[in-house]
């Protein structure tokens, strides 16, 4: 079982790029692993640290203000490139719970999901009013609400709706990934094989 969702509310790390692909996500180097530890650390990797292994002072997470946040706010088309799941391993690894982007990659889209981390697609005025938002005060705090499908813009009391599958909604709730899920159901599963 993992870490049940329910309602979320977090201050943001905000990170306007477009177009941030799988590889900046998590260099190609790191992806001889085959366990998910320790793929939080490098996160950003290149962005993050310098040749030499010292954080980039002006990179957003080096920045005290946005530590204890949980949901990260990209801009548009997210985790774009190669399907490497490893990318979502390292968002999940670093602590977010949720990001917040105009579109996603559908490949990346799933593999968050699959490693419990909600991605959250608004519109593009929206996402806008949030980096707005956040530029403006580094604690402005957003909630996402799982349940209603709602995330909420505390600053401005702005809502939009997003959109997830109801299995996946599911899952997130409960804290079940697909074996959980099954496990749970294998009664079910049975029954219905044995055509009852």
């Amino acid at each position: 079982m993992k870490q049940k969702f329910n309602i979320i509310t977090s201050t943001c790390v905000p990170l306007p790029k477009e177009n941030v692909d799988t590889d900046q996500i998590i260099p190609a180097r790191f992806l001889k692993a085959t366990d998910k530890a320790g793929f939080g650390e490098n996160l950003f990797r290149d962005w993050r640290y310098d040749k030499q292994g010292q954080p980039v002072e002006d990179f957003v997470l080096n920045d005290p203000r946005y530590q204890d946040a949980v949901i990260l706010v990209a801009g548009r088309n997210f985790g774009s490139g190669s399907s490497r799941e490893h990318a979502a391993w390292a968002i999940a690894g670093y602590g977010f719970r949720v990001v917040v982007s105009s579109f996603f990659a559908d490949i990346h889209k799933q593999n968050e999901l699959n490693n419990f981390v909600l991605p959250v697609q608004v519109t593009e005025p929206f996402l806008q009013e949030l980096f707005d938002s956040i530029s403006a005060d580094p604690k402005t705090l957003v909630e996402v609400d799982l349940p209603a499908q709602t995330i909420t813009n505390k600053a401005t009391g702005h809502s939009e709706h997003f959109d997830i599958n109801g299995y996946k909604k599911h899952c997130l709730m409960n804290g079940l990934d697909d074996i959980d899920f099954l496990v749970q159901n294998e009664q079910k599963t049975l029954a219905w094989e044995n055509g009852k």
